[in-house]
């Protein structure tokens, strides 16, 4: 995902972050330098630099800092991102499990009843088109079990 456009809302003390998915508001409190009323942001826009994924501001101070887009998703919690970091820790985790177990692939291949193909897909970090189903199938190919811990949003717990 990339971004269209950010403002800074001094009123709102937040940058206004455009995507694809709409605006999200990311608080002047998560980043460094803060922004203030004495320090405000003079100049703010996607940064080329980081294929625009993600924004640098510069203060009236001179300072300048720069926020990647994961941690404006991160902030906001957006469920498209929290996928793809558990997927992300599960890769993580199959390929120690792996690594641990001894065994080869294509043995873990012929128990699951697929490919090669398919297993080194699963194992790659960067491949988000997994599911979270396939990767507890290979875990317990691999001998280890899966614990689920859910808890509240701070959002959901305001309500």
């Amino acid at each position: 995902m990339k971004i269209r456009s950010v403002r800074a809302d001094p009123r709102r003390r937040a940058f206004a972050v455009g995507t694809a998915r709409g605006v999200l508001e990311f608080p002047w409190t998560e980043v460094g330098p803060v922004p203030s009323a004495d320090d405000p942001v003079v100049e703010v826009g996607p940064d080329a630099e980081l294929g625009g994924e993600g924004f640098t501001y510069r203060l009236a101070s001179g300072a300048e800092g720069t926020v990647h887009l994961d941690h404006v998703l991160r902030f906001v919690r957006d469920p498209d991102y929290q996928r793809r970091e558990l997927l992300y820790a599960l890769t993580n985790e199959v390929r120690d499990a792996l690594a641990a177990s001894r065994r080869t692939k294509r043995s873990i291949a012929r128990q699951l009843g697929t490919s090669l193909a398919q297993i080194a897909r699963l194992l790659d970090p960067a491949d988000s088109r997994k599911s979270v189903d396939q990767m507890v199938r290979l875990l317990a190919a691999l001998g280890r079990r899966l614990e689920v811990h859910v808890e509240a949003s701070d959002a959901s717990e305001a309500r």
